[in-house]
């Protein structure tokens, strides 16, 4: 068995990927003067002592006072913190933009600040560069654009995308975020706009997984837009023109595929709000062919089975009564269609019968429930139909209340993007009437404002003894004066993407299969202790999920490797680029600039996570 453990090794180091945030070595740079403070990379702003303002010729553009990296960070921190107290009494979508122009500003200006205020404040950035305020940001990008970030890649470059990929000055991408724009979060084709996900995307690679942000690219593929709005918008930036179909629209995004890969080809790509025809049609396309995954579907899949598994442990079951769980989906988008097919197959693993493992769930959509009788049936949602014999009581085309009423479902989960269905009256004291003891309600649309419910409302009028996780975040629920709390998890995933794209990179896994999402969700799901879950707490906050310890890590790699059938002799063995890099776990920076030579010594805080080391042993296992 050592010997099999030795052979793993020695395919898993000639073929793993070059980690992102190995130190770089010494790299010229042919620049001087203004051009190195107009370079966000290696501009220190007054950072740069006097001895390098020489070599490098900046000696009387900046200030005389040199100002050190700590200093600087301290100031730029006064000064959000002086933005939150001066807009207080501003709207929120005010606030929040002018938040996102701050941070946005100083990432034009100087990344290395950038991403060591954002590390170290990731619990109150996460919502300003990702979601919620993403999602406004996409909505009013063409008229907050002020420089280009990533490639855009349109209908009109057809035929030229394999030169135009060798425009990017970065050597080597590891982890590149695609969108076309066409169903950006609950919002609808953005058209170009949708270009902020991508980025918001990639800056918590960095933050969450330490991918070096040199390596990172942001990619919009702009076919086109259906919105009319844009199409009239004197300011809109993208192509004006009606989205491609068909062959048509295949075709670019095959040929960029194999552009990215012939010149990275161990690079990782995540597909990002597509709409869902094009969503499954093209993870099926390129699934097996090169390594990539789409984050709506399976990384949305994997946070909710996380969600689900932690749900059943919250009602005093043990996981393997997950299969008798009955669950009402709302919402047949790609996302939906995602959580079903994971849940469907881990219930089928832990049942043994895969025959009836969608025996308890049901799924609605904007014309109610979904049976076997419906007219022009999605072919991704006919797996899950219901056969109307079935399920006495209920039709076709059922409401969401006669369902819920009818059921009595244990899980109440939303992936419609449409704010507010969970109402009041209709859906959420119905609620009160689940067999469960402790019923969930999960509204995970984004952003806020396509929230099913908010966590307030749920409280109020389901129970307060239910479970509740939403996409975006909400505070927690006071409910009373004995000082109980309604916890709100975020069942966002962002717990899961960094991880999967980590894992994949580290590992040089050549694909993402779904075993290591459903390994890492499980994963996810068993990091809670007890005394949380029995307090409605199913995840872990965003703070301490980058600062899992690496006994943990090794703990649990163990138990992986058990289940995959090694020999409990091989319990400790890791492999030495894996303990490297937990040991990177603090961003420090370091510069020596000599004349021309630019020496940057980089430590990514990894931050590893407790899904590395599932997608890790995952990937030598294929």
């Amino acid at each position: 068995m050592w010997n099999l453990a030795r052979f793993a090794a020695s395919r898993l180091s000639r073929s793993r990927r070059l980690f992102s945030s190995a130190i770089p070595g010494p790299c010229i740079v042919h620049k001087r003067g203004a051009d190195i403070l107009h370079d966000p990379w290696f501009n220190k702003d007054t950072g740069f002592p006097l001895t390098e303002r020489d070599r490098l010729g900046l000696r009387g553009l900046l200030p005389p006072r040199v100002i050190s990296f700590e200093q600087q960070y301290d100031r730029f921190m006064e000064s959000y913190r002086s933005l939150e107290r001066n807009t207080k009494c501003q709207p929120e979508s005010v606030v929040a933009l002018a938040k996102w122009r701050i941070l946005n500003r100083l990432h034009d200006r100087n990344e290395t600040l950038y991403y060591r205020v954002l590390i170290d404040n990731i619990k109150d950035f996460a919502p300003i560069i990702y979601t919620p305020t993403v999602g406004l940001v996409c909505q009013n990008y063409s008229g907050l654009f002020r420089r280009p970030r990533g490639m855009y890649f349109s209908a009109k470059d057809k035929g030229e995308m394999m030169s135009m990929i060798y425009n990017w000055p970065a050597q080597q991408v590891d982890m590149i975020v695609l969108t076309d724009g066409s169903r950006i979060l609950g919002l609808g084709d953005l058209g170009v706009q949708g270009i902020g996900i991508p980025i918001g995307k990639l800056d918590m690679y960095v933050a969450a997984a330490g991918i070096n942000p040199q390596r990172i690219l942001p990619v919009m593929l702009d076919v086109g837009t259906n919105n009319q709005k844009l199409l009239e918008d004197p300011l809109y930036l993208g192509l004006r023109q009606p989205r491609l179909e068909g062959e048509e629209y295949l075709s670019i995004v095959d040929e960029f595929m194999e552009a990215v890969f012939t010149r990275w080809p161990k690079a990782i790509v995540q597909f990002e709000d597509f709409q869902m025809k094009w969503a499954f049609e093209t993870l099926e396309r390129y699934r097996k062919k090169f390594c990539m995954f789409n984050d709506d579907i399976q990384g949305t899949a994997g946070v909710a089975l996380a969600g689900l598994l932690g749900t059943v442990r919250a009602q005093g079951r043990s996981l393997a009564d997950f299969a008798n769980q009955k669950i009402v989906v709302v919402g047949a988008g790609s996302a939906g269609l995602g959580v079903l097919s994971m849940a469907v197959q881990a219930v089928a693993r832990m049942a043994g019968k895969s025959e009836t493992a969608a025996s308890n769930f049901f799924l609605l959509d904007k014309d109610g429930l979904i049976t076997k009788e419906r007219k022009n049936l999605d072919p991704a949602a006919a797996p899950f139909a219901k056969d109307p014999g079935q399920i006495v009581g209920l039709r076709e085309g059922a409401s969401l209340l006669e369902v819920v009423k009818k059921v009595k479902p244990d899980v109440l989960l939303g992936l419609s993007g449409v704010g507010g269905v969970f109402n009041e009256e209709v859906v959420l004291k119905a609620m009160h009437e689940s067999d469960s003891s402790k019923p969930a309600i999960f509204a995970m649309s984004n952003p806020t404002m396509n929230a099913e419910c908010t966590a307030a409302d749920a409280f109020k009028h389901a129970g307060e003894n239910i479970v509740f996780a939403s996409g975006s975040p909400f505070e927690n629920v006071n409910l009373g004066s004995n000082g109980k709390v309604g916890h709100v998890n975020q069942a966002n995933n962002m717990y899961l993407f960094p991880g999967i794209g980590l894992g994949a990179l580290l590992s040089g896994a050549h694909f993402i299969t779904d075993g290591m999402l459903q390994a890492a969700a499980e994963c996810l799901a068993s990091y809670m202790t007890d005394e949380e879950i029995q307090r409605g707490i199913l995840y872990p906050s965003i703070n301490r999920v980058f600062d899992i310890s690496q006994q943990r890590l090794e703990h649990l790699s163990c138990e992986l490797l058990l289940q995959r059938n090694w020999q409990k002799g091989m319990e400790m063995w890791v492999p030495e680029s894996w303990r490297t890099c937990q040991k990177r776990r603090r961003w420090n920076t370091y510069f020596e600039i000599c004349g021309t030579l630019f020496t940057a010594h980089l430590f990514m805080r990894s931050r590893l996570r407790i899904l590395f080391s599932t997608i890790w042993m995952e990937a030598i296992s294929m």
